[in-house]
């Protein structure tokens, strides 16, 4: 049990090393304070740029496979150890994502866990990772608005997990599902402003959407 709590609190803190963050302080800027106010990849997209958003997702998502691949693996095989290896891969890729949107190094204000979270999911499950990838898309395109569509893919997860990797077990079962409660809680106020109608769109990446109006106006012109 303490090679498992141990190997928790390694991953949190591998997760409280926010990646804009760091970029930013060699840029001079702090994005909790400009656009939302989040450290995460879409706000620095707004913000800085593509660029230093890609630099961002990249240590955002490596930070969730480093927990899964390298940290989760240590030491195992502690009789005491409650979690098979792949409940305990999953549990540290959880930990890092907490440790992403409450970084002890960073007073607790991170960002949503979405990047780590999908890396943990890849590395661990590929399967999964193409659907929830697809429902992304699906939403995104259709409606422009990241935060509703990060959502919709972390409720595909346990779903795909039962598609693709049954028969579960209760841990794993229980760890993907706080996973999709998890992400669905960080992106609260994202959701709230998508009800309200005040959610940003990424207007050009609403292709569904446009070709969907098309073959609709085609259609009553016949």
């Amino acid at each position: 049990m303490i090679f498992l709590i141990v190997k928790l609190v390694c991953s949190y803190l591998l997760g409280s090393i926010i990646g804009s963050l760091i970029l930013g302080r060699l840029r001079g800027v702090d994005i909790r304070q400009q656009g939302s106010g989040n450290a995460g990849a879409t706000n620095a997209l707004r913000t800085q740029g593509k660029w230093f958003a890609l630099g961002t997702a990249l240590i955002d998502f490596g930070k969730g496979v480093v927990a899964a691949a390298l940290i989760a693996p240590l030491d195992y095989g502690s009789p005491t150890s409650p979690l098979s290896l792949l409940e305990t891969q999953m549990a540290c890729g959880f930990a890092a994502a907490i440790g992403h949107c409450y970084p002890w190094f960073y007073r607790f204000r991170g960002g949503k866990g979405a990047g780590t979270l999908f890396g943990v999911v890849l590395w661990l499950f590929p399967w999964s990772a193409l659907l929830m990838l697809l429902a992304w898309l699906l939403v995104l395109t259709s409606t422009g608005v990241v935060g509703l569509s990060t959502v919709v893919a972390g409720l595909v997860f346990p779903l795909a997990l039962l598609l693709f990797y049954a028969p579960l077990s209760a841990n794993l079962a229980a760890l993907a599902l706080g996973a999709a409660m998890f992400l669905t809680f960080t992106h609260r106020s994202n959701l709230l402003r998508w009800q309200k109608g005040r959610e940003h769109r990424f207007e050009r990446v609403r292709i569904l959407s446009r070709w969907f109006a098309r073959t609709k106006t085609r259609a009553k012109r016949r």
